[in-house]
């Protein structure tokens, strides 16, 4: 196989991927928009978490609701939990590796702020702490999981949103819930700005 057959290879398997999900994964995606816009409205936070990979997903999607997305607009607040390498080191230190993101959303968040878990692998405990702290404190949760994840999907509650990635994994896993981040910051924009001219 020469290069360009694993190119092509890997854009028809993401696209494949993509055309294959969508029906599955868009009441669950305008749903976990909706509960975002309607945290954003009443002046609450939105916070992201993830391991690996995930944080780094989980990083993009800060970005665009601090910055922008496609159009300029007021910054939207968003907090990474995953950003702080001196911070998580000494709450894994002094608390625990499970309770680096709990732990600080027990500091910084509200009730009626909005939790993002991301994990693309097994089931992570630190993200279930988090889970569990966000609905502690009142505030609701979004989770994009996959199909070696019982966990958290099992701890969400009836106003939480599961996004579940069933038949991916690797990098299309990653590619498809990136394009699912991207979607809800599209959503997002529209709900609290409207629609863009493009003229």
């Amino acid at each position: 196989m020469d290069y360009y057959d694993i190119i092509a290879s890997k854009f028809h398997a993401t696209l494949e991927a993509i055309s294959l999900s969508v029906d599955n994964l868009a009441e669950g995606i305008e749903a976990a928009s909706r509960l975002m816009s309607d945290c954003l409205l009443q002046d609450g936070k939105i916070f992201a978490c993830g391991n690996g990979a995930d944080a780094a997903l989980a990083q993009i999607f800060v970005s665009h609701l601090l910055s922008s997305y496609e159009h300029e607009r007021p910054a939207l607040p968003a907090l990474l939990l995953s950003n702080d390498s001196a911070t998580l080191g000494a709450i894994a230190n002094d608390s625990g590796v499970n309770d680096v993101y709990a732990r600080q959303l027990r500091a910084l968040g509200s009730a009626g702020d909005v939790l993002l878990c991301i994990n693309s692998t097994g089931t992570s405990a630190n993200l279930a702490q988090a889970m569990q702290s966000a609905q502690q404190g009142n505030m609701g949760v979004v989770i994009l999981s996959n199909a070696l994840d019982d966990e958290l999907p099992a701890q969400a509650g009836d106003s939480d949103v599961r996004l579940r990635f069933d038949s991916m994994q690797g990098a299309t896993l990653l590619e498809m819930q990136l394009i699912t981040l991207h979607s809800l910051c599209a959503l997002v924009d529209h709900s609290l700005f409207g629609s863009y001219s493009t003229e």
